[in-house]
């Protein structure tokens, strides 16, 4: 059965719903591309992370973000690429056709994004926002912790068998 899961996702794009853990309460973001010859995502590199935290590498804007909304960066931040801190994921396997639309969706995010605030603009928060806009349900709490944000997200949203969405509407209009 998994055999075959994987042939039928062979080529396949995908995006990928992640969390971390962190020296705090850990970071929501995505993954996203197309899956390797054996229907894995593979080794992920910085250009398929999107995902929204406060700016530079220091803990300051992360300190004065949980206060006052802070600059943002849309990027991978540290950890992002590397697999043995994610704390939890869900993965929705795409067209090419959907992939494109919702590549395009994530890189004017990028593009556009506010600032960041612990409380009213956060990484779930951002994330939440390119699943609704694929179709899914989002949870509705921003402020969970990261991997119980992505659980929630992948239950909201599966039919019972790991990995497969309830919902993506092809037909969507941007």
């Amino acid at each position: 059965m998994a055999r075959r899961q994987a042939q039928q996702s062979t080529g396949a794009y995908f995006v990928e719903f992640r969390s971390r853990y962190a020296l705090s309460y850990g970071h929501t973001f995505l993954v996203h591309g197309r899956l390797n010859a054996r229907g894995e995502v593979g080794q992920v590199t910085a250009s398929q992370v999107a995902g929204l935290h406060p700016a530079g590498d220091g803990p300051e804007m992360w300190s004065v973000g949980h206060v006052l909304p802070v600059p943002a960066e849309t990027g991978a931040s540290d950890g992002d690429t590397e697999d043995e801190y994610i704390s939890a994921r869900f993965r929705v396997v795409l067209t090419e056709e959907q992939y494109r639309r919702i590549a395009a969706h994530i890189r004017q995010k990028q593009k556009n994004s506010p600032t960041w605030h612990a409380v009213l603009y956060n990484c779930n928060r951002w994330v939440g926002e390119i699943a609704q806009y694929m179709g899914l349900e989002a949870p509705g709490n921003t402020m969970l912790y990261p991997a119980d944000y992505i659980n929630s997200l992948k239950a909201l949203n599966s039919n019972g068998r790991s990995g497969q969405a309830a919902a993506f509407s092809a037909e969507r209009n941007n």
